[in-house]
């Protein structure tokens, strides 16, 4: 049975934020202000800093694998984005642009969609010229081809994800990026939006930002049976609760049910999690609510190695009700085989239809 959401009157406190282990800032990074402001943030925590005397991260990791995963899970470094991160990249179905402000994530999730993605240990990184990162954001207005051309999606206007590589919200109170982008889009008076999806719910410094109308959160949620599957999250009922404080403070909201499981007891446990976010979102008035659907997928490269970091997390990842399916750069990833497909699409978009009827379903993946 899965637990029931606490009442709207009392808001579920997440875990603590997140506090790495050491802070690694870089030579070029310390010129620019944010990264100064980071290192205050991270001495107030009492987070140790270790200032690099050039600009390579000498990480000095144990030789070990699993302990040398841990330490760089823990590990935090500012950098400096170089022009070939600053040049926007497409990133359907969600956005038009993905906007970087950030790469990696201190969450342990045994499906984590970055295993494979990023090259090296994942330690995560966080950009120290965010304002340049932004400025060259205008360049892409009206060019992307998810929202900028699509008759169902156009009124969002160009749309800026800032969660493809990270997430964001549980680096905010170290970094203030989130916070930065957030009121830089609110006084952009043009037709764009910027949009980030987390697992987290400290979202108390972002409620009184002057942010214009022109941001999207959406939390990622899933069942509370499969909460061993996110390791360091803030429990679901909690994102939930911020969710719906965000919406009442005007953001526009949403909810990113990603990856979607199908083990045993799935109808229950993401019925249960449905009706959880319908009375979270019950007393918020006027709602712009959207929601994607992700169903879990992997790559022989990402198994390899979530396997590796999470041995006997439980995640099926056999390829029993599997198909290959190929990507547009060649490789090849297992998604459900059809059938599982098109039961689980079926149940979703019903229920989502019958708790949610106001919600906007703006893809199935």
């Amino acid at each position: 049975m899965m637990d029931s959401l606490a009442a709207a009157s009392v808001e579920p406190r997440g875990r603590p934020g997140w506090r790495p282990h050491r802070l690694l800032v870089t030579r070029s990074a310390r010129q620019f202000d944010h990264a100064r402001a980071i290192m205050e943030r991270a001495s107030s925590f009492g987070v140790p800093i270790v200032e690099l005397a050039g600009d390579r991260l000498n990480l000095d990791l144990a030789p070990d694998p699993r302990r040398a995963y841990t330490e760089a899970k823990a590990t935090l470094a500012v950098v400096v984005a170089p022009p070939s991160k600053r040049r926007l990249q497409p990133i359907a179905p969600s956005a038009d642009w993905r906007v970087d402000l950030a790469e990696g994530c201190p969450a342990h999730c045994s499906y984590c969609y970055l295993a494979g993605s990023l090259k090296g240990p994942p330690i995560t990184r966080v950009y120290a010229n965010v304002d340049e990162i932004l400025e060259g954001v205008p360049a892409y207005l009206g060019q992307g081809t998810v929202t900028s051309r699509s008759r169902f999606r156009a009124h969002e206007g160009t749309t800026y994800e800032a969660s493809c590589y990270t997430d964001p919200l549980a680096l905010e109170p170290l970094t203030g990026s989130l916070s930065a982008a957030i009121r830089w889009f609110g006084r952009w008076e043009a037709p764009a939006q910027l949009r980030f999806t987390t697992k987290f719910a400290d979202v108390e410094a972002l409620l009184a930002l002057d942010h214009g109308g022109r941001t999207r959160m959406r939390a990622s949620i899933n069942p509370a049976a499969f909460a061993r599957f996110e390791g360091g999250t803030a429990p679901v009922a909690a994102r939930l609760a911020a969710l719906g404080r965000m919406a009442r403070a005007g953001y526009a909201v949403g909810l990113t049910i990603a990856p979607i499981i199908a083990a045993e007891g799935w109808e229950e446990a993401y019925g249960t999690l449905i009706e959880q976010a319908a009375a979270a979102l019950g007393d918020t008035g006027s709602l712009d609510l959207t929601v994607e659907l992700i169903t879990h997928r992997f790559t022989p490269g990402s198994k390899a190695i979530l396997e590796s970091w999470y041995p006997g997390a439980g995640l099926d990842m056999s390829y029993r009700h599997r198909t290959t399916k190929r990507t547009k750069f060649g490789g090849e990833k297992q998604v459900y085989d059809t059938e599982t497909m098109r039961m689980l699409r079926t149940f979703f978009e019903d229920n989502i239809a019958r708790v949610l009827p106001s919600a906007r379903i703006l893809y199935w993946t």
